[in-house]
């Protein structure tokens, strides 16, 4: 049964006809056993690939320290690569359901064109950061408030090679739930020590990128 009514299908065609300028290829990792969610987060990659003839998709069964899991950092399913022009550094870990949805939509069509929708101010901050900066924003798909998190943290990311950031499932990966202290959600960890409660707007999201680059 698709997940996708006619009219998403149609409102989401005419947006990807207006704003995708370049192509965007989707690297699933996913495995045929012991993954829960692979399934359901392949039909949702696979109902949006027909939708515009600038997305392709690239599927690896995950191996941990396979060429292909090193090369893009994945160690965890299911996980969602998405490259453009390059390899921005924006992942998904766990299915992007629910509102996390509206982010993958948004996310492809960021990479297609590779800029974001940073204010002046807050892209030359992020494009000055020297450090590597790791960001893991903690997610549910019911919850509201975690879409603009992640959008924050996929668009660091997109601004600079140094950063990568990945939206991530907690209810899928309680052990990094559990290791990283997430009570609620959105939390935003970056580089594994400083913390971000809540959908902060970007001045804060900003501040606390840079106390972790530092």
């Amino acid at each position: 049964m698709p997940l996708l009514k006619d009219e998403d299908q149609k409102y989401l065609r005419a947006e990807f006809a207006r704003k995708l300028t370049g192509p965007v290829k989707i690297v699933f990792f996913t495995q045929a056993q012991d993954c829960m969610f692979c399934q359901p987060t392949e039909q949702i990659i696979r109902e949006l690939l027909p939708l515009s003839d600038k997305l392709s998709l690239e599927t690896h069964a995950f191996a941990p320290g396979s060429e292909e899991a090193t090369r893009y950092g994945i160690d965890k399913i299911p996980a969602i690569v998405l490259v453009g022009a390059k390899d921005y550094g924006v992942r998904f870990y766990g299915i992007p359901a629910g509102f996390e949805f509206s982010t993958l939509v948004a996310d492809i069509i960021d990479v297609s064109r590779g800029e974001t929708s940073f204010s002046p101010e807050a892209r030359d901050k992020v494009r000055a950061i020297a450090k590597p900066v790791d960001i893991q924003v903690f997610v549910s798909p019911t919850c509201p408030y975690c879409p603009p998190a992640v959008r924050l943290a996929h668009m660091a990311a997109i601004e600079n090679g140094l950063v990568t950031a990945a939206m991530v499932e907690s209810t899928e990966f309680p052990h990094l739930a559990h290791q990283y202290n997430v009570a609620g959600v959105p939390r935003t960890i970056f580089n594994g020590t400083v913390s971000l409660e809540g959908a902060a707007p970007e001045a804060l999201f900003i501040e606390k990128l840079l106390e972790a680059a530092r």
